[in-house]
């Protein structure tokens, strides 16, 4: 199903970051994830526009209401259609976390999850977005947490690459070593 994920993903992606296209990649998130979190909420309208007896056009119906009551965008609302009509609707939340991925990649950005054993000043914030940024050459987007079982210093994680400063790894390191000895 990844295949697939990545098809949808990367197409939408397409359609946003298209020259000349109106569509600002951040906004366009915001009304997916809006769609999304109703779909959450509501066993109903999922069930319905799940459902393979509904006719495409019922759906598209429902569809054309809920997006006009929420703003969304024309590129937006063909695009949860065509998700729809082609029974994707369960993947929907692989498929926006895919095109977050995608649009990231192609704006040059990197999220990093940052975890500390403490609240990090605004400075602290700065310099380690800093360093990140010529690590992985591309911007940084963080996302911050606070991890006790650190004991001190931080844990960057940019996709599947770790860098762990943090006393706690420090001292696994030196008992990986004591150990080897």
């Amino acid at each position: 199903m990844a295949s697939v994920v990545g098809t949808y993903a990367r197409a939408f992606a397409d359609v946003v970051m298209k020259p000349g296209s109106h569509l600002d990649p951040a906004g366009a998130q915001a009304e997916l994830h809006s769609i999304e979190g109703l779909l959450k909420e509501s066993d109903q309208l999922r069930r319905v526009l799940e459902n393979p007896s509904i006719p495409g056009e019922q759906k598209r119906a429902v569809l054309d209401v809920i997006t006009k009551r929420l703003g969304t965008s024309r590129q937006v609302r063909n695009f949860v259609a065509v998700v729809t009509d082609h029974r994707r609707l369960p993947l929907f939340g692989e498929i926006l976390k895919q095109l977050e991925q995608e649009l990231n990649d192609r704006q040059g950005f990197a999220e990093a999850q940052i975890s500390s054993a403490r609240q990090l000043s605004d400075a602290e914030k700065r310099f380690l977005e800093a360093e990140i940024t010529k690590l992985t050459g591309k911007k940084v987007q963080p996302r911050y947490e606070q991890d006790a079982s650190l004991l001190g210093g931080a844990v960057v994680q940019v996709g599947s690459t770790i860098y762990d400063g943090s006393v706690k790894g420090q001292l696994e390191r030196i008992r990986e070593q004591l150990v080897e000895d």
